[in-house]
């Protein structure tokens, strides 16, 4: 074979390679990036609608022990074993859309019935999404825990309108933009400076309050409130007018009184 026909095969072969190429890569299913489906308090995309969102989102219709809940006719049960190691941590402020949320440092835990919850974050809601005795108040605190099997129990404190809350201002001032986050890593809170000073409080098994609404949720919430000042629920509100879901059914759920 001469320089010439070498040349042509070796061509040709190039030729089928990269066709083979180009039609595998055709042939490769293109992944679309899955991004979640958005919800909100309001509009098309409101609570009354989240379970039609995605099937993501199903127990947010579907599910029967949801939240919040209406708390009354609750039963007296055994007095408050609820204990918090709150440490220290760096201020970390962030604004994701649907509220104002403070991420909390590995370390400070509760324990609630002997076990053991670690802090993941803490946030606001206003109004409450709880009603105690048909009674909501301006805004409610979640501290949101997670123990070492997964499962999640929050601590919920009632904000009613009177003094203003150090802390809370403190936080207001670092809120950030729409999708940002403010880390003031100089600056050091206790979120114990947000629980009330007696710790009587009801429990009950509930869910998540925003999408995916799981449940198997351990709910514990305060009886007594603490105080925040109408500038702090207005410098809010100018934010996240109404970010609460709507009360929901309690289904024959138990309400539980540990004083």
């Amino acid at each position: 074979m001469n320089l010439l026909n070498k040349n042509y095969v070796k061509n040709v072969m190039l030729l089928l390679v990269i066709a083979i190429a180009v039609t595998l890569l055709i042939s490769i299913p293109v992944l679309a990036a899955v991004v979640p489906p958005h919800w909100s308090y309001g509009g098309t995309e409101n609570p009354t609608q989240w379970g039609k969102l995605s099937n993501d989102f199903a127990l947010c219709e579907l599910g029967r022990d949801q939240s919040p809940i209406n708390i009354k006719n609750t039963v007296e049960d055994s007095p408050a074993k609820i204990d918090f190691d709150y440490k220290p941590s760096p201020l970390v402020v962030v604004n994701n859309g649907h509220t104002i949320q403070v991420n909390y440092a590995q370390g400070s835990t509760v324990t609630i019935n002997g076990k053991k919850y670690a802090l993941l974050q803490f946030h606001f809601h206003t109004p409450s999404e709880h009603n105690i005795n048909d009674k909501a108040s301006a805004m409610e605190l979640h501290l949101v825990h997670r123990n070492e099997a997964g499962e999640l129990a929050v601590v919920g404190v009632m904000l009613n309108q009177g003094l203003a809350n150090p802390l809370i201002a403190e936080i207001w001032k670092q809120i950030p933009d729409v999708g940002e986050t403010n880390t003031v890593s100089d600056r050091l809170i206790n979120v114990s400076n947000l629980l009330p000073s007696k710790k009587s409080y009801f429990s009950y098994m509930g869910s998540l309050t925003t999408p995916p609404c799981s449940e198997g949720v351990s709910w514990n919430l305060f009886v007594e409130p603490i105080t925040v000042s109408k500038e702090q629920v207005e410098t809010f509100a100018k934010i996240y007018q109404v970010d609460a879901r709507p009360l929901q059914p309690i289904n024959g759920r138990t309400v539980q009184l540990h004083r």
